[in-house]
């Protein structure tokens, strides 16, 4: 087991493969990774939806779990934290989130 390859970063990136399917957009553009925990080969992603009510829950935390066990080589198991608080709002899209939305 390669845990030192286990960094923040290469969780980081594995998330930008993953894109809210409404919008189109990564879930890190979309300011929705509110955290990334390592312990040892263990990943815990604390993150958030748009809304409260997102119909998107089951397949958005899936597909994350998915992108870091696939992309970020050395990783034994992944957690992922959805939370509520808190709450998302457009504000925590980043500068690159805005402009794949045409906001900029």
């Amino acid at each position: 087991m390669q845990t030192f390859l286990v960094t923040e970063e290469r969780v980081r990136q594995a998330l930008h493969q993953v894109l809210d399917p409404e919008l189109g957009v990564n879930v890190v553009d979309l300011g929705l990774i509110y955290g990334i925990d390592i312990e040892g080969a263990a990943v815990t992603v604390t993150m958030t939806l748009t809304t409260p009510g997102c119909p998107l829950h089951d397949s958005l935390a899936g597909a994350v779990e998915e992108a870091v066990r696939l992309f970020v080589p050395g990783v034994e198991a992944v957690r992922v934290d959805l939370v509520w608080e808190p709450p998302w709002t457009p504000e925590r899209i980043s500068p690159a989130g805005r402009a794949e939305l045409g906001w900029e």
